[in-house]
């Protein structure tokens, strides 16, 4: 059974440097292939890792859509949908890249989004593990085209927005009732004037997991939009999150 590893948290507190970190380390590890998700509307998680991409899963669910009535007799519509959606998965050395893209339009996406989710469970389920990189609102987790999360981690800087953020993002996943075995807090300190700055005092059921330093070549590299897959063993940053990997269990 796959592990799937969900990050969320408010715009611009390193939730993709967190999944491309995440996805590093499982390399390293040895624990291949991983399928990666990126689940925000802004998508940008392949520059990260080095790939590029050429469709979406949501575009080539419109397309789909928008020739519905021309899908070929005796074949069922999920199966075509699969098929569909396979050509939308980013192959690459170790991991697999699928980008969700954008929300749907004013059409109707009930039976779409049934099939989807049918699709994502076979196709995670192929995967011993799963990284996910979510927009703050948790669109895709709370339609549950990705279901039964082993844990959340929850990106914030150690400044208060940030970590208002991460308890509404929390109290969130619990008025959806989403199956999340473990939800925690990662710390990522993309300003040095910001580093180890933190009142977690109103953060109650969310623990620390993790707490990432500044680094600069991270930065260096994020502010190029160049990828992360080959920094140092050496990296603050990539010592801090393959620590995290460890503290929940994958």
């Amino acid at each position: 059974m796959s592990k799937t590893i969900a990050i969320a948290g408010k715009g611009g507190v390193g939730k993709t440097t967190l999944a491309s970190l995440l996805v590093r380390g499982l390399l390293k590890a040895g624990r291949t292939p991983v399928l990666t998700v990126d689940a925000d509307p802004n998508a940008n998680l392949n520059e990260s890792l080095g790939v590029a991409f050429d469709r979406t899963v949501i575009s080539t669910v419109d397309e789909l859509m928008e020739r519905k009535d021309a899908m070929p007799s005796g074949v069922p519509r999920d199966r075509y949908l699969e098929f569909g959606l396979h050509e939308a998965l980013v192959e690459a050395k170790g991991f697999d890249l699928l980008v969700m893209g954008r929300g749907e339009g004013a059409g109707c996406y009930c039976r779409a989004n049934d099939l989807l989710r049918v699709f994502m469970d076979r196709l995670s389920g192929g995967y011993p593990y799963v990284v996910m990189d979510n927009e703050a609102g948790l669109e895709h987790l709370s339609r549950r085209t990705t279901r039964n999360v082993d844990a959340l981690l929850i990106a914030a800087t150690p400044s208060a927005v940030a970590l208002r953020s991460a308890g509404r993002i929390r109290k969130m996943t619990e008025d959806l009732g989403l199956n999340i075995r473990r939800t925690c807090l990662v710390l990522t300190a993309l300003n040095p004037d910001l580093n180890g700055r933190a009142s977690l005092s109103d953060l109650e059921g969310l623990p620390l997991v993790g707490n990432i330093p500044y680094d600069g070549e991270v930065a260096r590299r994020s502010v190029g939009a160049e990828a992360l897959m080959d920094l140092s063993d050496e990296s603050p940053a990539v010592r801090a999150v393959e620590e995290i990997l460890a503290r929940i269990g994958v």
